[in-house]
């Protein structure tokens, strides 16, 4: 069973930066960012291929910039501009194939301060 790792949360004013890290223990075809708030459904960010195809919620688009490194089998979210709204739990995610079980990270937090 593949396991994801998380790292990079935290807190940050609006207008700033962070960025998060998720290591996955196997190779997996698609990797990606969800993110949650209390009394909400989980929600899309942005996923990456391993051939590096993107998609991106439209609330992140030109903010948010996603990437990876297959040999350290890493997936990265870069988040830039952070508005209040952006605050949640970011749950890494990954799939073997297209259509296989989702498997998840253990959540970092990120609060961004107005």
């Amino acid at each position: 069973q593949v396991q994801l790792v998380e790292s990079g949360g935290g807190l940050v004013q609006a207008g700033g930066s962070l960025k998060l890290s998720c290591g996955a223990s196997g190779i997996v075809f698609i990797m990606g960012w969800y993110r949650q708030v209390p009394g909400k459904q989980r929600e899309l960010v942005a996923t990456i291929t391993s051939v590096g195809v993107r998609n991106y919620a439209d609330s992140v688009k030109g903010r948010f910039t996603i990437s990876r490194d297959n040999a350290k089998k890493t997936v990265y979210l870069q988040m830039n501009s952070l508005k209040p709204e952006d605050t949640g739990v970011y749950y890494c995610n990954a799939q073997l194939y297209v259509g296989g079980n989702n498997i998840w990270g253990q959540g970092t937090q990120v609060t961004v301060a107005s």
